[in-house]
């Protein structure tokens, strides 16, 4: 899945509104009701989206055969029965859209950087949500600005998402200077307040510092919502290159890198495959359908083969 579907000319470090608006094309061919996501370590699984949003309409005393995940437990709490939530189905679905724009992902050693591919994909899933007549929110976050947008339902809400993508603050604002070490754990807090039950809930992000705290939040989200998580990372985190000297240079910094030692390319290898089966772990616990994306990966492909083409 190489970038083949990249306009020719785009910048691998940086987003243009109308680079993001021409994904509107090749996103009516992205289903939003079937994940084929290629799990990094059971193989790959269809899972059905449980559909339509659901809105919350009243408690009800709790029968044999409720949903034990629907037990309202403030009501519960204030009486001496077991009470559950009854929900009423929406019309469009919610979809919510988190995209890390910190500064860990403004970031590539091969194809595009992290952020440029999350926000590619956001925009893709945006649209896509759109001609699928679906209203659109999400959060846009880095180390200085967190965005929120509450759903709506049309075209403009799309726009208005590329619009906020495309001019966050982080884009340009990204040295050691404001980084925020709790930056996404503060965003899957917001997550999890803004998250209606029934929605479909994507984070994109190479989730670097998914904290005890972020975890907590984004599994509530997930008990009463479908959650894809796209892992975002690049060919160098993941292995180091063939033994050498190398030099990473960044507009404020050059750094060295000696990769002959055996020992020190196994742990690198090693605490990299450590972060990974963590979140592994995580998703499967709390049913969070996992899909992996590389720089080097064109997310027009990537998101087709996760989600599926639609037939009509």
């Amino acid at each position: 899945m190489r970038l083949e579907h990249m306009d020719e000319g785009a910048s691998p470090v940086s987003v243009s509104q109308a680079g993001l608006i021409r994904l509107a094309g090749p996103a009516r061919a992205i289903a939003l009701n079937v994940l084929r996501v290629n799990s990094l370590q059971t193989g790959a699984y269809v899972s059905r989206f449980r559909g339509r949003g659901m809105e919350f309409d009243e408690s009800r005393p709790y029968q044999p055969g409720d949903d034990p995940r629907s037990i309202d437990w403030r009501v519960t709490a204030r009486s001496t029965t077991a009470y559950t939530k009854l929900f009423r189905e929406e019309r469009e679905r919610p979809v919510l859209i988190a995209v890390d724009l910190r500064s860990n992902m403004h970031f590539a050693t091969r194809g595009c950087f992290k952020s440029v591919n999350a926000s590619r994909s956001a925009a893709l899933l945006s649209w896509a949500a759109h001609h699928r007549g679906d209203r659109l929110g999400g959060l846009i976050f880095g180390d200085t600005t967190h965005r929120e947008l509450k759903p709506r339902l049309g075209r403009r809400a799309a726009l208005r998402f590329v619009h906020e993508l495309v001019g966050h603050p982080d884009w340009v604002r990204r040295d050691s200077d404001v980084r925020n070490d709790d930056a996404l754990t503060q965003a899957m807090s917001a997550l999890r307040r803004v998250a209606r039950p029934g929605s479909l809930v994507v984070v994109i992000s190479d989730f670097a510092g998914f904290s005890r705290a972020a975890q907590s939040y984004l599994s509530s989200v997930a008990r009463h919502n479908e959650v894809l998580a796209v892992f975002l990372s690049d060919p160098l985190e993941r292995e180091l290159p063939p033994p050498g000297r190398y030099r990473l240079v960044s507009p404020d910094d050059e750094l060295a890198i000696d990769t002959y030692a055996a020992p020190a390319r196994r742990d690198y290898e090693h605490a990299y495959e450590a972060r990974l089966e963590e979140l592994e772990k995580f998703c499967q616990r709390y049913g969070v359908h996992l899909m992996p994306m590389s720089t080097d990966d064109d997310p027009v492909s990537a998101l087709q083969t996760a989600l599926g083409r639609r037939t009509h």
